[in-house]
């Protein structure tokens, strides 16, 4: 109804990994699918998603949450520890995270001596040892736009900006009401089945859109990141466990900040906008302060975000606990079928959509079976170890580009780096500057190819250039854009036919 990945999808710590967390839950299916899910990823898409290191320190006194099943065996079989964990259960669980997903690609656990290394040195120095394992980044909007892109260029028709209004059944069709959100133009289509996929609407669409009684619900949990200065200098991630039984990463962020989440609080009303409270930026700066040599402040903040997920509502005593598994409910109670999707997680999505599929299959019988699996995204089709050797050819390709330009490029786009920039011999040929390496030429790319209509879409969710553009810079983009975008889409949103599959 809005732009893509405009609510959850772009608030996420930006991370494909297993949930090694997930393990004190004895959640093992949900792990081993995204371990295994993780590699198959970084192959479709090695432009914007890539390994990465995680450290986490270790210290004998650390206590955990008391209310996992882990905790609770533990407090059984050896009650002298009283919530602490013992190394060789962290090294038991590292292990399993290790051989779970059959690694190919990824590194697996090591030990390390916090001791005179990198790893160590912005640490406080009761940490004297660590484990390192491995999960990947991902550039969680750019894999919305380029999912959206591909599936375009398959046959869909992506209708950015459109709200459904309402969804009746009438003689085994669903007859929908459409609304422009831009114009307030309304239309009329028509389908034999509907997948809600609303993310944190997806209860109020079930009630309130197609007004159908069901007994599934959503539990809206918050979760809120800061962005702050570099807080050091080595391109590996922390992982830091609290007494509450939360976890936050401190994560290397767009080249000169680091992005410290995620909070778990729950979220009442779907239609507030989330924001990252004061409170939860007290809660972040304290957590990753006892673990810091060098405590964060909330001078250091340069940027804060917060997305809801909408966790399937297993009736879980705190937001921490619930599960992060997908629920898929199929209901035919209003004659013609829609499928609502529960829960999930950004690492699983691949899979949660070949599920879906599966269900859809038993009222389409001509659905094809599943065949996304090693097919990469616009812009991905080179190796996972090929990002050095692209961004030297695109160097050399177009010498004006800095290095810091060269390498936005291809982790933002891969591939088509090259269609972006097209003929240019200079930086002047790419049209107007808005700043932050941000030019015309770009601009028009993302109105033409990924669905942009304003300057936030493009700062915000295309890229993170909002993080390196003053307020007087983005607003020439969206005045600019303002002006000009209507001359540069190609997306516009025709009628679909009456009656569509």
């Amino acid at each position: 109804m809005n732009d893509l990945a405009s609510a959850t999808s772009s608030a996420s710590t930006k991370l494909f990994h297993g949930g090694l967390r997930y393990l004190e839950y004895w959640e093992i299916r949900l792990v081993r699918e995204a371990l295994i899910e993780r590699e198959v990823l970084l192959k479709a898409m090695p432009h914007i998603s890539w390994p990465m290191r995680f450290i986490l320190p270790y210290h004998k006194d650390m206590r955990f949450d008391g209310d996992t099943p882990t905790s609770k065996l533990l407090n059984i079989v050896m009650p002298w520890m009283k919530g602490r964990r013992p190394a060789w259960l962290i090294r038991f669980g590292l292990f399993l995270y290790d051989n779970l997903g059959g690694r190919k690609i990824l590194k697996g656990t090591t030990s390390l001596n916090l001791a005179g290394t990198p790893e160590g040195a912005p640490l406080q120095e009761r940490f004297e040892l660590a484990y390192e394992y491995s999960d990947c980044w991902i550039e969680d909007s750019r894999l919305v736009v380029l999912t959206a892109r591909d599936a375009e260029g398959r046959g869909a028709r992506i209708n950015v900006r459109t709200k459904v209004i309402s969804a009746e059944q009438t003689e085994g069709i669903w007859e929908i009401s459409l609304e422009d959100t831009d114009t307030g133009v309304r239309r009329d289509v028509s389908a034999r089945m509907l997948v809600n996929a609303g993310g944190p609407w997806v209860e109020d669409v079930i009630r309130n859109t197609v007004r159908i009684n069901a007994t599934e619900g959503v539990r809206l949990v918050r979760g809120s990141h800061i962005v702050t200065r570099k807080l050091y200098d080595h391109d590996k991630c922390y992982f830091f466990q609290g007494t509450d039984g939360r976890i936050i990463f401190t994560v290397p962020y767009e080249t000169d900040f680091t992005l410290i989440g995620t909070t778990d609080a729950e979220h009442e009303d779907v239609n507030q906008k989330p924001v990252c409270t004061p409170e939860e930026q007290s809660y972040l700066l304290d957590f990753a302060s006892k673990y810091l040599k060098t405590p964060v402040t909330a001078d250091d903040i340069v940027w804060t975000y917060s997305g809801v997920r909408p966790l399937y509502d297993d009736g879980a005593k705190s937001a921490t606990a619930a599960t992060r598994d997908y629920v898929l409910k199929v209901d035919t109670s209003a004659g013609a079928p829609i499928l609502s999707v529960f829960g999930g997680k950004i690492t699983t999505h691949r899979k949660l959509a070949e599920s879906a599929m599966e269900k859809i299959g038993a009222f389409f019988p001509d659905v094809e079976q599943s065949w996304t699996a090693g097919v990469p995204l616009p812009g991905g089709n080179f190796s996972v170890d090929g990002v050095a050797a692209l961004t030297a050819r695109l160097s050399k390709q177009y010498p004006f580009l800095t290095v810091a330009w060269t390498n936005r490029l291809i982790k933002a786009y891969g591939m088509d780096a090259f269609n972006v920039l097209a003929d240019a011999t200079t930086k002047a040929a790419l049209g107007k500057d808005f700043g932050a390496t941000l030019t015309e030429s770009e601009v028009v790319w993302l109105i033409q190819k990924e669905f942009a209509h304003t300057a936030e879409d493009i700062v915000w969710r295309r890229s993170k250039l909002g993080l390196r553009m003053s307020v007087e810079d983005i607003n020439a983009l969206d005045k600019w854009m303002a002006q000009n975008a209507s001359h540069h889409r190609s997306h516009t949103q025709p009628d679909l036919p009456k009656r569509s599959a």
